[in-house]
């Protein structure tokens, strides 16, 4: 028999893990939109980034330190409750396919509670995520668009309404649904695996907890990466150029750049994926522990 479900702690612990995420994994994730964004370099021209290291090496040399971390105030504002809803849609999911409050689920079913995650969230990822990408590709510092998020968010409203502003938003949906269904049911497989024989999952090991957290990152990017090339695509370009979405956006990929464009920034995501989500998962579990400890039962 499993721990009683409480969607309200999964939400409270979710957006701390939300925070932990952000501050490991921003610099990464910079590097990854700008390595997937970066325009087709011309005959016998090179490309704006050699690959992860290089990219790093000139926002560096170019930016500082500060410039892997551009567009943080964004997803650290939009982060913690995405996160807080996306582990309240998990916890909601669970509840929905339980017939006793402490069964325990099959892994399709965990699958199937993570994907609702995916849904939870997107209304409030999409916008942020776009607010993000746009200042994530502000590589020269002295031709900006944006001062910021907020100058962001305005200037897309003034463009073309909230439209403008929610722009991505299927292939976000696209990106996160499948994504999160095998994100929630990785971590919670690696935490009954990595479980010693007659103990409980609440006594594994913080190195256990940041392992199955970090490996359940990869794999949800394994599955979320070509989507979110589309997405980021999609979310940069100018007003008009995609009229039917991220299919213009994939055909124009295959015909320019073959099937391999769709792995762009794999390194970056990859690299990334395991410290932050580690973090994420460690915070969402202190924190757990610490409100059942203040809620035994509850």
């Amino acid at each position: 028999m499993g721990k009683k479900v409480s969607p309200v702690k999964d939400f409270i612990a979710g957006g701390v893990g939300g925070v932990c995420l952000v501050f490991t994994g921003q610099p990464l994730d910079t590097i990854k939109v700008r390595l997937q964004t970066m325009p087709r370099p011309k005959p016998g021209e090179a490309p704006l980034y050699k690959g992860t290291i290089d990219c790093a090496t000139i926002t560096i040399k170019k930016e500082g330190i500060k410039g892997l971390y551009k567009g943080m105030a964004a997803p650290l504002a939009g982060v913690s409750p995405m996160f807080a809803v996306c582990f309240l849609g998990f916890g909601i999911g669970k509840k929905l396919q339980q017939k006793h409050p402490t069964d325990d689920l099959t892994y399709p079913q965990l699958f199937k509670a993570g994907m609702l995650s995916g849904v939870f969230t997107t209304a409030i990822m999409a916008p942020g995520e776009r607010i993000k990408c746009l200042l994530q590709i502000q590589a020269d510092s002295h031709k900006k668009m944006y001062d910021g998020p907020l100058d962001c968010a305005k200037k897309l409203y003034k463009e073309g309404g909230i439209r403008s502003v929610y722009r991505g938003t299927g292939a976000t949906l696209l990106r996160d649904v499948p994504a999160s269904g095998m994100y929630f049911m990785t971590y919670e497989w690696l935490q009954h695996t990595l479980t010693p024989a007659g103990h409980d999952r609440t006594d594994l090991s913080v190195g256990r907890t940041l392992f199955a957290g970090g490996m359940a990152g990869i794999f949800n990017w394994a599955v979320a990466l070509p989507q979110d090339v589309l997405k980021s695509r999609y979310q940069t370009a100018p007003h008009g150029k995609y009229p039917n979405g991220i299919r213009d956006v994939f055909k124009q990929l295959m015909k320019e750049e073959g099937f391999l464009s769709l792995y762009r920034g794999a390194a970056p995501v990859f690299l990334r994926a395991f410290p932050a989500n580690a973090a994420c998962f460690f915070g969402y579990e202190l924190t757990m522990k610490f409100l059942y400890w203040l809620q035994p039962g509850v």
